[in-house]
């Protein structure tokens, strides 16, 4: 199998095991004010940075139509004086849904055209394209763990583990 196909096989693993956990997450589990970090703001959390790595550089990332400033972050902004960022109504289940939509479009085609030997396009980012996907699917699965973990503690709700999903 050739390196972008797996890599994308793999894109589209963990995104598929995240679009299981929003899909079965119920209603009263979305916006629980349990855990600091609501459901909903997880998931967007870690598409908005899927997207966004996909780029081929911060400087050629145009945010979702449907971005709210600062709904990406999941704490204090460090690099902002440890500003909280304002987040205000919460993006419902079909919003999500369309931004993993979104996603799983971009990774078809932005992987078929990513030089893989390039430098990663973000300063923050210290290595290649290459290693930038590793990253980049090692985030999404990060988050994906955390709401399938939530599932089955709060809800009993098990999702299952997709090895890969071909193009």
């Amino acid at each position: 199998m050739e390196t972008q196909a797996a890599i994308i096989s793999q894109y589209r693993a963990a995104l598929s095991m995240l679009r299981a956990a929003i899909e079965r997450c119920p209603g009263e589990h979305w916006c629980n004010p349990a855990y600091t970090n609501r459901f909903w703001n997880v998931a967007y959390h870690a598409l908005f940075f899927t997207d966004l790595y996909l780029c081929e550089s911060d400087a050629a990332f145009k945010p979702w139509e449907k971005h709210r400033v600062d709904y990406q972050y999941l704490g204090p902004l460090w690099w902002d004086g440890n500003r909280v960022p304002a987040i205000g109504e919460p993006y419902t289940k079909e919003e999500v849904i369309e931004y993993l939509d979104f996603c799983e479009r971009a990774v078809q085609e932005r992987m078929a055209r990513t030089e893989l030997s390039a430098p990663s396009g973000f300063h923050w980012l210290p290595f290649g394209k290459l290693e930038l996907q590793f990253y980049n699917i090692r985030h999404i699965q990060h988050h994906a763990a955390q709401l399938i973990e939530r599932l089955r503690e709060d809800a009993g709700i098990a999702i299952e583990w997709v090895r890969g999903v071909p193009a």
